[in-house]
């Protein structure tokens, strides 16, 4: 059953847990100045932002003396103190408000409407379904939206709708990618969420499961209501609790039997996360293992592209694993990653375990496989009771088209791999070079002549400056004289006005500004701030209307 419209051509599949960086850049001219995004648009991203919990650095407001000239360099350093902090969180880097922040063009759609018009378009072709409500931004994915419907036929259940775009890393062609997802239904493992329905097109695809009222494995360690938005509920939890050591060794054994399973039938998961399990009759469940078929980056992608030896799904299974035993021993993520410390805990086999796979050695040098740590203490004798009949069976057509769209998924992670180390061997060479170092030692130089420690001007004299003149880079004046407007008569530069503002510093100390400002080609005010050691000292205002000057101060 298809659905939905062809595949636009030239389509860019974007991935969105690639993080966005962004750096700060004043942009200064005597005759005007650009402003992209003003402190107001701070403002209200951060408004947005606080439904996380999260303590955000925001640098605070100021209603007076927010012009001065040393204030907003202080600004600016805040500001990209803040970026550097959103950017750099795991959770905030990938939502759409700050996506959208810093990439307007490529975040501003409305993927809940695009999912429930297309949602809506595969009902009328099966119309048992219906829609019962969306459930809003409970996971994190940009482009992945859930909805609870229901089968008219069985109108008591409740089940779930997940729609998403098809990611960068899908390499299936459609029609095999098809033919897997009608096989999902198929699959049965007692550790792995069975699939009512999915179904695939050119653009997206949908695939419909149970709903779990308790939630998800993460819910249930950060005590939180599962219909609430992953944000809200993930970023800073407040009544986190790690699970028994009994809870740990049984569902880390059903996970990694999981995992054998998948990698035996040469399936490709490498979406391993505790908001990607369910418990049910103190079992384990995973869920979302169409995501590789479908072409989704990984949860842990920003961290894995750092590392070069975790190059394959499924040492990107086992490294994923390592998260998720953490987060169920200690309640939290790890704060960074490598791991090389750990809290005190009483579980010292839990703890050899992840000193495994999350501590430098290990992330430099390689990881244990599935098989390894199935052989550990901590996993090896734990009993399995389960009378289900696994079965997953895939053609030999179908087999080999996805060990080479694992292979192709492989090859794009390592080329990014590559990339990164480059990028991050330049700059350190960059940092470390002599002339780099020159030019610090220079810049350093310059800040200590301009302001001493204390804040008051150095004892270097700047030379007299004629008031008029504006100052150029060099820090001697230049020749050009701002022009003189006639108080209430039009002004006459190239026949368009503006408002003007004339500055005349230096050595980086505001000495004087004139400002005009105009409106239909008629000055109406003009200010004139006389300033030294960054304190105004004497002020202007002269205010006109209709040619008159009305009042001077």
């Amino acid at each position: 059953m298809a659905f939905l419209e062809k595949q636009s051509p030239g389509r860019v599949l974007l991935d969105d847990t690639v993080a966005l960086t962004a750096l700060i850049e004043a942009s200064q001219n005597l005759q005007s100045h650009t402003v992209i995004k003003r402190y107001s648009d701070f403002d209200m991203l951060n408004s947005s932002l606080l439904v996380s919990g999260v303590s955000l650095p925001l640098p605070p407001k100021k209603l007076l003396g927010n012009m001065d000239r040393e204030f907003i360099a202080e600004r600016q350093r805040g500001l990209q103190v803040y970026l550097d902090f959103i950017t750099q969180h795991h959770i905030l880097a990938t939502c759409q408000l700050v996506k959208k922040f810093l990439d307007t063009n490529n975040y501003s759609a409305n993927y809940t409407e695009i999912a429930l018009q297309q949602v809506s378009m595969f009902f009328r072709s099966d119309p048992k379904w219906e829609v019962v409500e969306p459930l809003k931004d409970i996971g994190w994915r940009i482009r992945k939206k859930y909805f609870l419907i229901k089968n008219k036929e069985q109108p008591k259940e409740r089940q779930v709708l997940s729609w998403v775009d098809l990611g960068p890393d899908k390499f299936l062609s459609d029609k095999d990618l098809q033919s897997t997802m009608k096989l999902l239904p198929s699959l049965t493992n007692p550790y792995i969420y069975p699939v009512t329905f999915a179904n695939t097109s050119e653009l997206s695809a949908l695939v419909i499961r149970m709903f779990k009222e308790k939630g998800t494995l993460r819910d249930l360690i950060c005590k939180v209501k599962p219909k609430e938005a992953f944000m809200r509920k993930y970023c800073s939890p407040k009544k986190i609790q790690g699970l028994e050591l009994q809870q740990i060794r049984t569902y880390g054994r059903q996970i990694l039997e999981v995992l054998r399973f998948l990698h035996d039938k040469g399936f490709p998961y490498g979406h391993l996360h505790a908001s990607n399990i369910v418990i049910e009759d103190n079992t384990c469940k995973v869920l979302d293992i169409e995501n590789s078929l479908l072409g989704l980056p990984s949860y842990y992608r920003p961290y894995i592209t750092q590392f070069r030896k975790i190059n394959t799904t499924e040492s990107i299974d086992v490294y994923s694993f390592g998260h998720l035993l953490y987060e169920m021993t200690y309640g939290r993520p790890p704060d960074a990653v490598p791991v090389d410390q750990y809290p005190a805990v009483t579980y010292t086999s839990v703890v050899s375990v992840l000193q495994s796979i999350l501590s430098t050695d290990a992330c430099k040098t390689g990881m244990p496989t599935v098989a390894q740590l199935l052989q550990t203490p901590l996993f090896s004798d734990v009993l399995l009771f389960h009378s289900e009949k696994l079965q997953f069976k895939i053609p030999t057509k179908l087999r080999d088209a996805l060990k080479t769209a694992k292979e192709c998924m492989e090859k794009r992670l390592q080329e990014e791999q590559k990339t990164q180390h480059r990028r991050l061997t330049r700059a350190q060479s960059h940092h470390g070079s002599e002339e780099e170092k020159r030019r610090r030692k220079i810049l350093a130089r310059k800040v200590e002549n301009t302001v001493t420690d204390s804040g008051t001007p150095s004892q270097t004299r700047a030379p007299r400056l004629r008031l008029g003149h504006p100052v150029t880079d060099s820090g001697t004046p230049s020749q050009t004289r701002a022009p003189r407007h006639r108080l209430g008569h039009p002004v006459t530069d190239s026949g368009t006005p503006t408002n003007t503002l004339n500055n005349c510093c230096f050595g980086g100390i505001l000495y004087f500004t004139i400002y005009n400002c105009c409106f239909g080609g008629i000055l109406y005010f003009t200010i004139y701030n006389c300033c030294f050691g960054g304190i105004c000292t004497l002020q202007f205002i002269t205010v006109v209307l209709g040619g008159s000057v009305l009042y001077y101060l």
